[in-house]
């Protein structure tokens, strides 16, 4: 009776690696796709940017507290456009990635850095919740809302008595 009930554990904890680590490389290439992504703003590398956005359009809103954002099809020389007169550098924190279906998955996260115009970039932190989808084998992103994270920043300050 021990042997069936140690070969039937070893059987279940077999199969749950097995599926669990399919499931970890999935995830682990869109979380590569997203650390690209912000590579690529933060270098300005501009064709990566929008080859790293949905073919069919993204919906966004910035953290500026500005209206959402109309479906946008990215160019690379849009991007370029746009981050003209800008300057920065962000980085990725507590990223949390739920699957929604194999090809659909709904990421949150922290920004955190230094962006703004050339030459007076200031601190800047953000939620971001995006979601990512798979076309022609790669994940890109269809949605991007910011949402301004100074909440907690102005917290700890006014309460520190700074």
């Amino acid at each position: 009776m021990k042997k069936f009930v140690y070969l039937l554990t070893l059987l279940i904890w077999t199969i749950s690696s097995a599926s669990s680590d399919n499931h970890a490389s999935h995830l682990s290439a869109l979380e590569a796709a997203i650390q690209s992504y912000w590579a690529a703003r933060n270098s300005r590398d501009h064709a990566t940017v929008a080859g790293l956005e949905s073919r069919t359009g993204v919906l966004a809103t910035n953290s500026d507290g500005s209206f959402h954002k109309p479906l946008t099809r990215s160019t690379a020389e849009q991007w370029k456009k746009n981050m003209a007169g800008t300057e920065g550098s962000v980085q990725i924190f507590a990223l949390e990635l739920t699957e929604l279906s194999p090809s659909i998955v709904y990421a949150r996260y922290y920004l955190e850095g230094m962006t703004g115009a050339t030459g007076a970039p200031k601190p800047y932190r953000t939620r971001v919740t995006s979601v990512w989808v798979q076309e022609d084998g790669q994940w890109r992103q269809k949605n991007r809302p910011f949402f301004r994270g100074e909440f907690w920043w102005n917290a700890c300050h006014y309460s520190s008595g700074l």
